[in-house]
C-alpha cells in the first residue's frame, strides 16, 4: 500500500526566522503521525539553514514511524547519519544558493564514490535511497551502486502540470508522467523501491499517486502550507486521503478534484 512522508524543513524554517525556539519540527512531526503520516523526512543541510542536528537526535528518539534523513554524501554527513541511525537515508545534491533541491543526483557521474557512501550507511542498518531524475542512465547506476530506493524527482511533472492549465490529460504532462512511470519500472525491474517526491501538492498529487508500483511518496511544502490554516493533523489527513484513494485498485483519479 502507498505510504505518505512528510517533510517537515519549512516547520523548522519559520522558526529559524526569528530564531527562537517555536515552532518545534518535532511537534509538528508528532502532529503529522496523529494525521496519518507514514514517516517524516528532513534535510539536513550543510549549512543547517532550517533543521539542525539536535532536531534529528530528537525525532530519531522521539518519533514512532520511519525517519527519512536527506542529506549530501559527504564524509561529515555519512558519520552523522550512522551515528543517528535513521530508518532510510536519502542521498540528494545540495548547492548553498538554491532555495531548494534542484534536480536529481548524479549517481552516473560519481558511481565510485556513491558505492563507497551507501556501503557505509548500509553496513550501519540504513536503507540507502537516491533522489534522481526520470533518466534510465540515473536508475541503472543507482542499482550499480547498491541503493535500495530510488525516489524520482517529480518537479518537472509539477511544473508542466501548473503551466499546462493543471490539467493532467495535456500532451506536456502527460509526457512528464510518462517519463516518472517508464523510470518507476526500470527501478523495480532493478529490485529497487519506487519512490517520487517534490512539488507535489493537493492538486497535482493524484496522477502520481495512481502510477503502478509506487510504495511512497515524500511531500513537505505544500502540506506544511495548508497546516498553517487549517493545522498539521487536518492538513496530513487530507493529503493522505487523496494518495490512498489515487492508489486503490480500480480508482479513476482526477487532477479536479479538489481537497
Amino acid at each position: 500500500m502507498i505510504e505518505l512522508g512528510v517533510n517537515i524543513d519549512h516547520v523548522a524554517t519559520v522558526r529559524q526566522a526569528r530564531r527562537t525556539w517555536e515552532p518545534d519540527p518535532v511537534w509538528a512531526a508528532v502532529e503529522a503521525h496523529l494525521g496519518g503520516a507514514d514517516g517524516i523526512t528532513v534535510h539536513l543541510r550543510e549549512d543547517r539553514r532550517h533543521i539542525h542536528d539536535d532536531d534529528v537526535r530528537r525525532l530519531a528518539e522521539l518519533v514512532h514511524i520511519k525517519l527519512n534523513l536527506e542529506m549530501a554524501a559527504t564524509d561529515a554527513m555519512v558519520d552523522f547519519a550512522r551515528g543517528i541511525r535513521p530508518q532510510m537515508a536519502m542521498l540528494v545534491p545540495e548547492g548553498r544558493q538554491e532555495v531548494t533541491t534542484e534536480g536529481g543526483l548524479d549517481v552516473a557521474g560519481q558511481l565510485p564514490r556513491l558505492r563507497e557512501v551507501v556501503a557505509g550507511l548500509r553496513e550501519a542498518g540504513i536503507v540507502t535511497s537516491a533522489f534522481i531524475d526520470a533518466d534510465p542512465g540515473q536508475v541503472e547506476a543507482a542499482a550499480a551502486a547498491g541503493f535500495a530506493v530510488c525516489e524520482i524527482h517529480t518537479g518537472p511533472y509539477a511544473h508542466a502540470f501548473h503551466a499546462e492549465g493543471r490539467d493532467a490529460d495535456r500532451p506536456g504532462v502527460r509526457a512528464e508522467l510518462d517519463r516518472i512511470a517508464e523510470a518507476g519500472r526500470a527501478i523495480v525491474a532493478a529490485g529497487m523501491r519506487f519512490n517520487a517526491g517534490h512539488a507535489l501538492n493537493y492538486f497535482n498529487v493524484q496522477p502520481v499517486a495512481a502510477l503502478p508500483q509506487i510504495r511512497e511518496l515524500h511531500i513537505g511544502h505544500s502540506i506544511v502550507s495548508r497546516a498553517v490554516f487549517v493545522g498539521m493533523r487536518s492538513a496530513v489527513a487530507e493529503m493522505k486521503r487523496l494518495v490512498r484513494e489515487a492508489a486503490a485498485p480500480g480508482s479513476h483519479s482526477s487532477p479536479e478534484r479538489r481537497p
